[in-house]
């Protein structure tokens, strides 16, 4: 193990490679759906788990996580109780979901705002020049991992954009990295088609389900 868990690739400091697992302390596996049309409601899951691989090619890295599905929480027990019932997960005939990776990407920062800016410089604009505007800088530690989500036994690929957090050595000795993913999926592609249409129109759960995830993963065998 180095004195210092970390090396710098594209610019950003990562990790250096090894086994990781998500840390049980530091971690959140959350969701968001709308209710009515007009409100959010946020519940996650409490017990869940991801092994990541961080390769010698940063771009060869690769996760597999799992979640347990009776552990879904709202903080209100009827609605806890509805979602782990056959109209939803089904917790008693599926108690996971499984998400495993096919690929990593760096992720370029293609912010709208500078392409819009550079237009003004066309020739066909009507406006007279403007200050150039210098290239935008990527986005530390920013990735997309591609993978395989099962929910209810049905397989979709589910891309994550991944924010990386950093690198370091925690005072106990431990070589960690933290992290955020998100992503929207629809719901009723893995099978959770239950609703109820409302006379105004629209429907009383949203259909569009985002997906937050954060934590700290910690090194267990050195690559």
């Amino acid at each position: 193990m180095n004195d210092r868990p970390t090396r710098v690739w594209n610019g950003v400091t990562i990790p250096e490679p090894g086994i990781y697992i998500l840390d049980e302390a530091h971690k959140r596996i959350g969701f968001q759906a709308q209710h009515m049309m007009v409100s959010a409601v946020r519940g996650e899951f409490a017990r869940g788990g991801a092994t990541i691989t961080i390769g010698d090619d940063p771009a060869q890295s690769s996760v597999t996580a799992h979640i347990e599905t009776a552990s879904v929480t709202t903080h209100n027990p009827d609605r806890d109780v509805h979602l782990q019932s056959a109209d939803f997960l089904d917790v008693e005939n599926f108690p996971t979901i499984a998400y495993a990776s096919t690929g990593l990407a760096w992720r370029e920062n293609n912010d709208a705002i500078f392409d819009w800016a550079r237009l003004r410089n066309n020739p066909l604009t009507r406006r007279g020049a403007v200050t150039d505007v210098p290239e935008p800088s990527r986005s530390p530690g920013r990735f997309v991992l591609s993978g395989d989500l099962s929910v209810k036994d049905v397989h979709r690929p589910v891309d994550l954009t991944v924010e990386f957090g950093g690198a370091r050595r925690d005072p106990y000795g431990q070589d960690i990295f933290g992290f955020s993913a998100t992503t929207e999926i629809d719901r009723e592609d893995f099978g959770l088609v239950w609703n109820v249409a409302l006379e105004a129109g629209g429907w009383l759960v949203g259909k569009r389900i985002r997906i937050e995830i954060a934590g700290e993963a910690i090194l267990q065998q050195p690559g």
